[in-house]
């Protein structure tokens, strides 16, 4: 298994979901097992040993990866949603996106200032959804962050949204 295997594997579609938009959809990725275990094993060699506590999936392609790494590397994982999913008191942040304003939502006793931990999202276009995250996880007071994407569109330049002291990995460019 390669990147370049994964890669061609990613289906496009075509003004999804407002015109306009190239819809990277990894949902063909993701039905194969071979493509999971590749990529669960892409980001334990990745993250292992450094001390991560806890694994921040975005929702809802990043409850797909995330979970599998965070046990695998010995790390919880906990679920970033949209408004009034979550069932406990949450914090929340709004950001700006390619087609309108969204807000996630993260559980305010998920995270603590002794945490290390590793933003996990499928994909990365203008970085609206992790940057939110990661104001997220700085109100909270986390030690370290880190992010990790499968997929980042090089041309929307997402990753200038975060700070430069923040460490993020894409494995897949387009």
């Amino acid at each position: 298994m390669t990147t370049e295997t994964v890669k061609q594997a990613i289906r496009n579609i075509p003004d999804f979901p407002i015109k306009g938009i190239q819809f990277k959809d990894l949902t063909t990725v993701f039905i194969k097992p071979e493509y999971l275990t590749w990529l669960r094993q892409q980001m334990i060699q990745r993250y292992a040993g450094k001390g991560i506590t806890k694994v921040v999936g975005m929702e809802s392609r990043g409850f797909i990866i995330a979970p599998m790494a965070a046990e695998a590397i010995g790390a919880g994982f906990v679920p970033v949603r949209k408004p009034n999913k979550l069932p406990a008191e949450v914090i929340e942040q709004s950001y700006e996106k390619e087609y309108g304003v969204d807000t996630i939502q993260i559980h305010k006793d998920a995270l603590n200032s002794e945490d290390i931990v590793l933003l996990h999202d499928d994909l990365l276009a203008t970085g609206g959804t992790m940057s939110a995250a990661i104001k997220l996880a700085k109100k909270i007071g986390v030690k370290k962050i880190y992010v990790d994407f499968i997929v980042e569109l090089d041309a929307l330049h997402g990753r200038d949204k975060f700070d430069k002291d923040i460490e993020v990995h894409s494995l897949i460019h387009f």
